[in-house]
């Protein structure tokens, strides 16, 4: 049986490059990300990823008790998309719309917050509601917000959540059950992140620096990337998809890549294209000195002669949930704009002579424009051996 193809329409994004596309595009064109930078912790200093505008984007006065800076994070997403949202449940009907979102930490910090409160005071403050910070939370609130009734709900795998809320989307529209979707990622910044990390060794002091011989760990960000996916056909198609699961370690990845591996190859085959198709590769790249191994190696073996490859994680911290939606966001831009240049790996140039030699872009390079088909990839990998690989096609 054949299934519909699926594509991805409007993207609105904030990270610590940008608050949307008109300033994010320029600073990832640079290399230069103004939220990037040292924050003060509760047992110290960390070097993250943040969003420095404001965020006044509250929510209506009937869910002011989701209101977190999460769930503000995501408003702000949503809302350079809302006149294809509105478009959207204009032809379709609101119960024809679902919203499928990734998170890990939802509004830990607002609950941080208010424990500290409540242990300065004795009482918790006023406007403090648990449901803020509910990892399922997120995407109900975001249809209650956007007054959408379709199938909503939230996946949370760590730091493939988001890349796995395409998967489910596109699920969703191809069983019919919906003829749009909401779909990507959100987290915020929070002690539970960055203290989980650094109790794990795995923090680094400074800018991660992937792929180098010197790489000493990643920076946590928070960010939101959310696409508006139908089957209704566009630009960008999402042509190929793989998840699987090793369960090799509950923190630490298979050093063999072998899950990885399959999530590579299962997106190639449904794709139906050869590994030489693919242009660009946005890594996982955490950082790490286990994680970047396990993914050269992999990348080798998928890749034996070469692809172009960039990790953007040093330009807005590990955005953990969110992660997947805004690097597959990057990768959308390179394959839908012509004006928009592949993400550069932003490293100290020194590589580990342990790993095997990726085509890292150092310099500006786009994708050719030859009227062919051009494919792009973006994979992520999370704790418990969760794998996700997601292809494009322009």
């Amino acid at each position: 049986m054949t299934r519909p193809p699926v594509y991805l329409h409007a993207l609105g994004m904030i990270n610590a490059l940008g608050t949307d596309l008109a300033s994010i595009v320029p600073a990832l064109a640079a290399a230069e990300a103004p939220g990037m930078g040292p924050v003060p912790t509760a047992t110290g200093e960390a070097f993250v990823g943040r969003v420095m505008a404001p965020l006044d984007c509250a929510p209506p006065a009937s869910l002011a008790h989701y209101d977190c800076r999460n769930n503000r994070l995501l408003l702000a997403a949503l809302a350079q998309i809302a006149p294809a949202v509105e478009a959207a449940r204009e032809r379709y009907g609101a119960h024809r719309i679902g919203v499928v979102l990734g998170t890990s930490t939802s509004g830990m910090s607002a609950g941080e917050a208010a424990l500290r409160e409540c242990f300065r005071t004795g009482a918790l403050p006023a406007g403090f509601d648990y449901r803020q910070m509910e990892i399922g939370s997120v995407a109900p609130f975001a249809a209650a917000a956007l007054g959408l009734r379709g199938p909503a709900y939230t996946v949370s795998t760590a730091c493939t959540s988001s890349a796995k809320a395409f998967v489910s989307a596109r699920r969703l529209l191809r069983l019919g059950l919906c003829d749009a979707v909401l779909a990507g990622g959100v987290d915020s910044l929070c002690e539970l992140t960055l203290q989980g990390f650094a109790s794990l060794e795995a923090m680094s002091a400074a800018r991660a620096n992937p792929m180098s011989r010197n790489r000493a760990g990643i920076n946590v960000g928070e960010g939101a990337a959310v696409f508006l996916m139908s089957r209704d056909e566009g630009a960008v198609v999402l042509a190929g998809a793989g998840e699987t699961s090793d369960a090799h370690h509950i923190s630490a990845p298979d050093p063999d890549g072998v899950g990885g591996e399959l999530a590579l190859r299962g997106a190639l085959a449904e794709a139906g294209i050869a590994p030489s198709r693919i242009a660009y590769v946005n890594l996982h790249a955490t950082a790490t000195r286990k994680n970047d191994e396990m993914e050269a190696r992999l990348m080798a073996r998928v890749f034996g002669d070469g692809v172009a490859a960039s990790g953007t994680k040093p330009l807005t911290g590990h955005a953990l949930g969110a992660a997947g939606a805004i690097e597959l966001g990057f990768a959308w831009l390179a394959l839908a704009r012509e004006d928009v240049a592949l993400p550069r790996h932003v490293w100290d140039g020194e590589p580990d002579p342990a790993l095997p030699p990726l085509d890292l872009v150092g310099e500006v390079r786009r994708l050719p424009r030859n009227g062919a088909t051009q494919y792009v990839m973006s994979n992520s990998f999370a704790f418990g051996g969760s794998n996700a690989s997601l292809i494009l096609g322009r």
